[in-house]
C-alpha cells in the first residue's frame, strides 16, 4: 500500500508512507521528471506577480531539501523504518538556490538521519545514481548502527561523475602522454622529430603538424576509453569493494530480500535494545558479537552449517522466533550477572553503605518473601568456603544480630525490635552507624 503525503509542496521529491508486507515503512523517494514550481502573488503586496518556474528533477533544491528533512523528522517520530529510493545527481548551486538557504536545508537532511532512532534503506534503483552533495548527506557514516545501502546493478554512485573525474585526474595533457606512450603511429614521428639535427624548418612543421592532426584523431577515442575506465569506478561491485553498500540487490528480487532484511533489522534491533537495558555497558559492537554467537551455536545445535545461515535474513528471523524463550533467558541471565557486578562493586567502595542498603532491602520484604529470602541467603553462605572469613571481613555477623537473625544456621528471621532496644552507635562486629537503622520502625 501506498500513501503521499506533502504532496503539494517541492515536487521533485516524492514522501509518504507504505507497507512492505504488512509492515509500516516510511518513503522518500525522487521526481526523475522536470516539474513547474508556482509561487502566488502576495495578496498584501499589489506590485507582486505569481512566479512560474521549471526544477530539473533528480535535484534536490532548497524547498525538496526542506520537504526531505521534515519528512524524516516526521517518521522518525513514528518509529517507522524508512527507505530512500536514492537518485540525485546532487544539491542545486545556482546564487538564487543558494540565497533561499539550500545548504542549510541540506544539513537538515544529515541532522535527521544522524538521530534516526529506527533502521534506514538507502536503495539505488536501476539506471539511478547517486552524486555529489546527495552522496554526501546519504553516506551510511552518518548513522551506521541504523543507515545501509544496497544498489542495483546497473546504478551508479559517487561524488563526481566520470566526465568530471577525467577533468581533474587524467586530463588532457594526461590523454596526450598515454598516446604518445601506446600509439605506434605518434612513436614514429616522435622519433622523426627527435632528429632535429638533420631537419629542415620546413620537415620539421610537417611533423608537428602530423603529430597533432593524430592527436586529435586520438583524442576522442582517448576520452572515451578514459571515461569508461572511471565510471568502473562507479560501479555497485567497486562500491561493495570499498564498503560504500551493504550489498548489490537486483530491482526483480528487491521486494523480497527487503522484507527479510527489515524482518532481521526489526527483530535484531528489539533483542538489542533488550541488551542494551540487561547491560548499559555494551556496545554496538559487543551487542553484534553476542547475537553472532548465539545465532553460531543454534545453527550448529541445528545441525547447520553457520557460513551459510548466519548471512540469511530469513534464517536469522526464523532463529529468532523459533528460539525466542532461549534468548530472553539469556538475556535475564546478563541482566543477573550485571546486577552482581553493580552490587559487588558498591560492596568494594563502601561496606557499610552496602550493609545499610542490605538491611533496608530485608526490611522492606514482606514475611514471606523474608522467609524465603532468608532460606536461600543461608544455603548460599552454607554453600560459601569462606563464609567464616567473609562474615568476619564483612560485619555480616552484626548485621544479621541487628535484624534478629542470630547465625546463618538458626532458622528463620525473628521478631524484630523496637529502635530504643537496638541501642545507638555501632552494632557489635558490623562497624556500622546505627543513624541509618534509627530510620527504620517495626
Amino acid at each position: 500500500s501506498w500513501r503521499e503525503s506533502l504532496a503539494g509542496w517541492a515536487k521533485t521529491v516524492v514522501c509518504g508512507r507504505a507497507r512492505l508486507g504488512g509492515i509500516p515503512v516510511g518513503v522518500v523517494s525522487v521526481e526523475t521528471r522536470s516539474v513547474e514550481k508556482f509561487v502566488p502573488a502576495d495578496p498584501a503586496s499589489p506590485e507582486t506577480n505569481e512566479v512560474k518556474s521549471m526544477q530539473a528533477g533528480q535535484v534536490w533544491y532548497p524547498d525538496s531539501a526542506h520537504k526531505t528533512a521534515q519528512t524524516i523528522k516526521d517518521l522518525d517520530r513514528e518509529n517507522l523504518p524508512l527507505f530512500i529510493f536514492a537518485n540525485w545527481r546532487g544539491f542545486s548551486g545556482g546564487m538564487r538556490d543558494m540565497f533561499d538557504e539550500v545548504l542549510k536545508f541540506g544539513s537538515l537532511i544529515v541532522d535527521a538521519l544522524r538521530e534516526y532512532s529506527s533502521p534506514v534503506f538507502v536503495y539505488i534503483p536501476p539506471d539511478g545514481e547517486l552524486r555529489g552533495g546527495a552522496w554526501v548527506v546519504l553516506d551510511t557514516s552518518i548513522n551506521p548502527r541504523f543507515i545501509e545501502m544496497f544498489a542495483d546493478p546497473r546504478a551508479r554512485g559517487g561524488v563526481l561523475e566520470p566526465e568530471g573525474t577525467i577533468e581533474v585526474k587524467y586530463r588532457e595533457r594526461d590523454l596526450l602522454k598515454t598516446m604518445h606512450r601506446l600509439d605506434v603511429h605518434l612513436q614514429k614521428l616522435d622519433e622523426d622529430l627527435k632528429a632535429t639535427n638533420v631537419l629542415t624548418d620546413e620537415r620539421k612543421r610537417v611533423l608537428e603538424t602530423s603529430i597533432r592532426q593524430r592527436e586529435l584523431e586520438l583524442l576522442p577515442t582517448y576520452r572515451d576509453i578514459a571515461t569508461t575506465f572511471a565510471d568502473l569506478h562507479d560501479t555497485p561491485g567497486r562500491m561493495l569493494a570499498k564498503g560504500a553498500i551493504k550489498s548489490v540487490v537486483e530491482w526483480s528480487n528487491s521486494r523480497q530480500f527487503f522484507y527479510w532484511r527489515l524482518k532481521r533489522r526489526l527483530a535484531e534491533l528489539r533483542v538489542s535494545r533488550e541488551l542494551r537495558r540487561a547491560d548499559p555497558q555494551l556496545t554496538d559492537a559487543d551487542i553484534a558479537e553476542v547475537l553472532r554467537k548465539w545465532a553460531r551455536n543454534y545453527s550448529l545445535e541445528e545441525g547447520g552449517s553457520p557460513a551459510d545461515t548466519l548471512d540469511s535474513d530469513q534464517w536469522i528471523v526464523q532463529w529468532l522466533e523459533d528460539d525466542e524463550d532461549t534468548v530472553h533467558k539469556r538475556i535475564e541471565e546478563m541482566n543477573r550477572k550485571r546486577l552482581s557486578r553493580d552490587i559487588l562493586a558498591l560492596g568494594r567502595e563502601d561496606m557499610n553503605a552496602f550493609l545499610d542498603g542490605f538491611e533496608e532491602l530485608i526490611r522492606g520484604l514482606d514475611p514471606s518473601k523474608r522467609a524465603e529470602f532468608n532460606t536461600s541467603l543461608q544455603q548460599r553462605i552454607a554453600r560459601s568456603t569462606q563464609r567464616q572469613s567473609f562474615a568476619q571481613s564483612s560485619g555480616l555477623s552484626g548485621l544479621l544480630s541487628r535484624i534478629g537473625w542470630e547465625s546463618p544456621g538458626s532458622g528463620a528471621l525473628k521478631g524484630t525490635r523496637p529502635v530504643s532496644e537496638r541501642g545507638e552507635g555501632s552494632s557489635s562486629g558490623s562497624g556500622l552507624s546505627r543513624s541509618g537503622s534509627e530510620l527504620y520502625e517495626e
